[in-house]
This record gives C-alpha cells, sequence and structure tokens, in this order.
C-alpha cells in the first residue's frame, strides 16, 4: 500500500508543497508556487499611469487658462483702444463745431 504525506508551507512570499510517497522507490516531490511578485509589478504599472493621467490632466488645465488669459488681456486691449477713438472722435467733433462757431462769428 502507498503512503502518502502532503506538507505546505508559506512563507508569504513563497508556497512550497511537499508530496512524499512510501513505495518501494520512494522519493519526494517538491513544487514550489511563488505569488505576490507579479501583483506588485501591476499595482505600480497602475500607480503610474494613474500619475501621469493626473499630470497630462493638470498641464491641459494650465494651458487651458493661460490662453484663457491671454485672450481676456487681448480683449481689453481693444476694448481700450476702442475708448481712445472714442474720445479722440469726441474732441474732433467739438474742436469742428468750435471751429463752425468761430467762423460764423458765435
Amino acid at each position: 500500500m502507498t503512503e502518502e504525506r502532503i506538507t505546505e508551507r508559506d512563507d508569504g512570499v513563497t508556497t512550497e508543497r511537499t508530496v512524499e510517497r512510501g513505495t518501494d522507490d520512494s522519493h519526494t516531490v517538491v513544487v514550489e508556487r511563488r505569488s505576490g511578485a507579479g501583483m506588485w509589478v501591476l499595482a505600480l504599472v497602475i500607480l503610474v499611469a494613474i500619475g501621469a493621467g493626473i499630470y497630462v490632466f493638470n498641464e491641459t488645465n494650465a494651458r487651458e487658462a493661460v490662453e484663457t488669459e491671454a485672450l481676456t488681456d487681448a480683449a481689453s486691449e481693444v476694448g481700450d483702444a476702442a475708448r481712445n477713438m472714442g474720445d479722440a472722435a469726441q474732441q474732433a467733433g467739438d474742436a469742428a463745431e468750435e471751429a463752425v462757431d468761430g467762423m460764423n462769428g458765435e
């Protein structure tokens, strides 16, 4: 009759299972299963991908903020120029009116 003894040992990094069979030509079979390292690598890759996504998102928002600020400044300058042109036109109109009044003797 064959006698079989199974011993399992797990140290957190390596799981070892030993199967011993008692026969006339008995020998020990050791099967090692490693686990855990692949999951850590996958977790690290996911964290790096999330970090890169956050960085790209923030850079895009910062660039859009700079573009918006530049457009706002340009619009403000156009408004100031239009106001200056309006003031100059008003002054030219006043000067023309005074010249006409001066010619009419008023």
